[in-house]
């Protein structure tokens, strides 16, 4: 029967609306087929099942969608007998819920989409299903054509349940309201994108009118200190009136500036729920196609993300959960021989630390043969024998995301083309992020996503380490105090710090960062408990300097995969502020010098280019220390000792050559491997630099473009230095 036309804006409503109630009776649903619930959480889910229920049937039935009233009335039949129940729900039962639901929503968006007239009864399949509560197999044949919109059409569908299946796949129930219904604005990804630049403009704007606060506060002080008190009066009076209303000014502009980014965010961003809670689902269908038992939990579904970043992310998510399903989960007789319980755990953790997004996907199953993968791999020429051979475990198991590769001998509609975690990766490289892969035989898989987000500012913590100031985003700061010598326990190799019942590791942010040596915390030091990832350490540093609203910036691509720095800040007076990324701060890598490692003193007075070559350096094992500036470089070479130093040709006070020659006065630096490095690729330059003594020159674009190493290496082997 055809909707009234005056009422299809309604219809049109209804349908975004019911997709929500169907969303939360899918999870009461769920819940309500596991075990270990007791009577009075049963209680509960069943009254709210059936409130769900009854609001779908009233909201039909209010709008002339008979045919909608009359399936949420029959899904109530189903529920009534067993709303006295203390036990679990019957899986039977789900499914016919889970399947009644399909229907309603494919039906529901059909007449948003003004294709009611051309409805198929469902009365008869109905009937039949309620009554013989039937095994999924037959609920499959009763209700064909009645899957979720991303579901394929089951080949006993008839002609216009096929078709009708076809019209919803290309309708977003998200995006269900014609354009006839909408009364608001319509505005483009760029215009509103713009909006949020003037935004942050106007951020960084109040940043400066707080800095010149300070100022006018600092003039007032010196004024006073002048002993001229009653010539300077009227004027620190004056100046004391408007520092008071620049602050206040300052706070209102404040104000203004978070209510706007606010907005742009209630605009702009969707929670992650809206894509988490269809996943749940989507696993226990899966688990039961595959006569597996399988149970997701996730972590952090509150927050909200940028609309277009979650829409790119859950066909990543997708193809996770299902490889976790099939490849990693084992059949639950396996797991209760292998002393696990019979159903298997996954788990979806969101986490945002400032401008970075950390997405896991864990499973407790059965983990990454390696073996295996090695073999397969060959097998199917997606490394050579000779290649494979060369690999380490890590390396091995990062084969897994190469195209083609798939651990299935036979194709299935759940895996066995080739096509999954290639595309996956794929994804997540598109948006500038990265995906790391961990896994322990017997006990599990872990999927890490690493991923950039840019949408409005972040609360940063500024602290310094000597002469460097460096970022922390807020919420990965737990505590700050100041070192005392009772709850320090300082070791030979390490320090620790007694925090509620806890010995943290002591991190020295200024060794850790290479611009000292490493030294144990002294009385007094502020200590910041910083986490990520369930991890904790107290990190060491000279000095706090305050906390900072301030919008992130990714680095450029040359120095993207940094480990120590998530991105990159602009301060009140125009200064580059990085931020350092918390879980790269909590691990243990890198924390202390190993005795036999080889050492390089790298010297610019460039922060992103020191950045750039400790990467690569470290990336071909060298222990690496940096140098702000030749006269620094020495400091580190009287009490350090290196096998090599890279060096920038031209800095200020001292530069490049400069240094060379006075490493070469000295008997113990004179045959010490020096390299130079410059943004002058000519050839005089080259000849400048290794007529002043150097071993090699690279310039800055080849160093960009991987040479660092193997010139440091070649260098090295001629002095005869340990390469």
């Amino acid at each position: 029967m055809p909707v009234d036309p005056m009422l299809q804006g309604l219809v049109t409503g209804f349908a975004v609306e019911a997709q929500e109630v169907i969303q939360k009776v899918t999870m009461d649903l769920l819940e309500l087929e596991r075990e270990g619930l007791d009577a009075g959480a049963l209680a509960r889910l069943y009254v709210r099942l059936g409130r769900h229920l009854h609001t779908l049937k009233g909201s039909a039935s209010s709008l002339g969608l008979q045919d909608l009233g009359d399936i949420a009335h029959k899904l109530e039949d189903a529920l009534a007998p067993l709303k006295a129940s203390t036990r679990k729900m019957p899986r039977s039962v789900v499914d016919v819920l889970l399947h009644g639901l399909d229907l309603f929503m494919l039906r529901a968006q059909a007449h948003a989409d003004g294709r009611g007239d051309a409805l198929p009864d469902p009365a008869a399949a109905l009937a039949q299903l309620v009554a013989e509560g039937p095994p999924p197999e037959t609920v499959g044949a009763l209700l064909a054509g009645a899957a979720t919109a991303s579901a394929p059409v089951e080949p006993s569908a008839t002609p216009e349940e096929n078709a009708l299946v076809e019209a919803a796949s290309a309708l977003n129930p998200q995006d269900a309201v014609p354009e006839s219904a909408d009364t608001g604005w319509r505005v483009s990804v760029r215009q509103v994108t713009s909006l949020m630049r003037e935004v942050e403009r106007l951020r960084e704007v109040r940043l400066r009118v707080e800095e010149r606060g300070r100022e006018l506060d600092r003039v007032v002080t010196v004024l006073a200190k002048q002993g001229l008190l009653a010539e300077t009066a009227e004027a620190r009076t004056l100046l004391s009136g408007t520092s008071r209303s620049l602050r206040t000014d300052g706070e209102e502009t404040s104000d203004i500036v978070d209510a706007l980014e606010d907005g742009l965010k209630a605009i702009t961003t969707r929670p992650v729920r809206t894509i988490l809670d269809p996943l749940q689902r989507m696993v226990r269908d899966l688990s039961r196609q595959l006569g597996k038992e399988a149970r997701l939990s996730v972590v952090g579904s509150e927050l909200s993300l940028d609309r277009r970043l979650l829409e790119k992310l859950q066909g990543a998510l997708v193809h996770l959960l299902r490889n976790a399903v099939d490849h990693g989960l084992e059949m639950p007789s396996q797991r209760e021989k292998a002393g696990k319980h019979h159903e298997g755990a996954l788990t979806l953790r969101i986490e945002q630390q400032g401008n970075l997004l950390f997405l896991e996907c864990s499973d407790d199953g059965a983990g990454i043969d390696v073996i295996r993968v090695r073999k397969v791999a060959e097998s199917r020429g997606v490394v050579t024998s000779d290649e494979a051979e060369r690999l380490n475990e890590n390396q091995v198991r990062d084969l897994i995301f190469r195209p083609g590769f798939s651990t299935r001998s036979d194709v299935t509609d759940t895996s066995g083309r080739g096509v999954g975690l290639d595309a996956v990766r794929a994804s997540v490289e598109g948006l500038q992020g990265r995906i790391e892969v961990n896994s322990t035989p017997g006990q599990g898989t872990r999927f890490v996503m690493t991923l950039p987000v840019d949408l409005g500012s972040s609360p940063v913590l500024v602290v310094r380490a000597l002469e460097q100031l460096v970022g922390l985003p807020m919420l990965a700061v737990e505590a700050t105090q100041l070192a005392r010598a009772d709850s320090l326990r300082i070791g030979k190799r390490k320090a620790h710090l007694e925090y509620q019942g806890q010995l943290l590791p002591v991190v020295d942010l200024g060794a850790r960062l290479g611009l000292r040596a490493l030294a144990p915390p002294v009385e007094g030091q502020p200590l910041l408990i910083v986490q990520s990832g369930g991890k904790r350490v107290a990190l060491g540093v000279d000095a706090v300097v305050g906390d900072r609203d301030l919008v992130i910036r990714p680095l450029p691509s040359e120095v993207r995969d940094v480990p120590a720095w998530q991105g990159a800040a602009t301060l009140s007076r125009g200064e580059l502020l990085l931020i350092c990324r918390p879980d790269w701060l909590v691990t243990e890598s890198g924390q202390a010098a190993v005795a036999a490692q080889r050492r390089a003193l790298v010297v610019d007075d460039s922060l992103t280019a020191r950045a750039l070559h400790r990467a690569m350096l470290e990336a071909g094992g060298f222990s690496v220390h940096l140098a702000a500036s030749g006269a620094r470089a020495l400091d580190r070479l009287a009490t350090d000792t290196y096998d090599v130093v890279i060096c920038d040709l031209d800095m200020e006070e001292m530069d490049g050559t400069q240094l060379i020659a006075r490493l070469r006065e000295k008997k113990e630096t004179s045959s010490l491997p020096v390299i130079l490095v410059s943004a002058h690729d000519s050839a005089a330059a080259r000849e400048r630099g290794m007529a002043a003594g150097a071993d090699g020159y690279l310039s800055k674009r080849e160093c960009a473009a991987g040479r660092l190493l193997a010139e440091v290496l070649d260098v090295m082997s001629r002095r005869g230095g340990r390469a």
